[in-house]
């Protein structure tokens, strides 16, 4: 497996050869735009807006919206409106037990599969994660970590699974995008570090539980984004 055969936004998804549709190609773009807080939670944004940000007809944008809507990433707010959701405490809370439950049994079943080439993909992958969160790139630290992630549940082989994480990584990661905004990648220690060690000692336990812990950690710095913004996460 390489890490450029995973097509972003959805690594999970089943490749098609030739060319994308495009009400495929409008849903990827739309997706990746929430996935990594483009579209900040609460922000408000018209059918029509999308057709022009994306430069695409009016029919693959609402096929895209309705495939969006029904996964959870948007709302309809009527008026030809969408809107990501923003996140309550009780969200978070669900968000991570759900997290908790599925990450490190897909962590688990990857480590079974790991070969020195994964773990090689897996620490470049980091090392571009790692000049992100030094030089202060919110944007290249949402992507790089997405991409860590979902290369080692891609790994698994347990599709299931893999798409309701990455359903949940819709829900979340907007508001991931605004914990960046508020406190800067300076404050966005991981375990990754651990986990690549257990990775590669094939340690499987230990690999479960560095994933176990960098899923707490996110689900904890979102939760102090609420309590600081007394409030849902939203845009400033």
């Amino acid at each position: 497996m390489n890490i450029e055969t995973i097509p972003a936004p959805n690594p999970f998804a089943e490749t098609e050869t030739g060319k994308t549709p495009a009400h495929q190609s409008v849903y990827e773009n739309l997706r990746a735009m929430i996935l990594f807080g483009d579209l900040a939670p609460g922000q408000a944004v018209t059918i029509q807006g999308l057709v022009s940000e994306l430069g695409a007809g009016m029919t693959p944008v609402r096929e895209a919206l309705r495939r969006l809507i029904a996964e959870g990433a948007l709302t309809h707010q009527g008026n030809r409106r969408v809107c990501v959701p923003e996140l309550t405490p009780e969200g978070v809370d669900e968000l991570g037990f759900m997290r908790s439950a599925l990450e490190p049994e897909l962590t688990g079943r990857a480590a079974h599969r790991m070969t020195a080439q994964h773990i090689d993909t897996l620490r470049a992958v980091d090392a571009d994660l790692n000049a992100a969160i030094a030089t202060g790139n919110i944007g290249g630290y949402l992507t790089h970590n997405y991409r860590f992630h979902a290369y080692i549940y891609a790994s698994a082989d347990a599709p299931i699974m893999a798409a309701t994480v990455d359903r949940l990584w819709l829900r979340f990661g907007p508001s991931l995008r605004v914990v960046c905004g508020r406190f800067g990648t300076s404050n966005l220690p991981d375990k990754h570090a651990d986990l690549l060690a257990a990775l590669e000692s094939g340690d499987v336990d230990a690999a479960r539980q560095a994933m176990a812990e960098d899923v707490a950690q996110g689900t904890r710095q979102i939760r102090e984004a609420l309590s600081d913004g007394n409030g849902p996460v939203s845009s400033d």
